[in-house]
């Protein structure tokens, strides 16, 4: 995600405890649609979509706090 902030990722996730956790809560979301869409855990498809729907949200704002970071830097 994001490959283009890769070092600013990096320091945000040891500076920003807020951001840090918004950045786990989308890898623990990613992981959860992954095992679902695989059938490595069940899920039905309302529920990955509503998955996946949050995690579109906090990858939004994970961006607007990158896009932040990046003018100020």
């Amino acid at each position: 995600m994001f490959p283009e902030y890769r070092d600013l990722i990096s320091r945000l996730k040891t500076e920003d405890a807020h951001f840090a956790r918004l950045f786990e809560r989308h890898n623990e979301l990613d992981h959860q649609v992954r095992n679902m869409e695989t059938g490595v855990t069940p899920g039905e498809r309302l529920s990955i979509e509503i998955l996946k729907k949050e995690k579109l949200q906090l990858k939004d704002r994970i961006y607007v706090i990158l896009k932040k970071a990046d003018a100020t830097a």
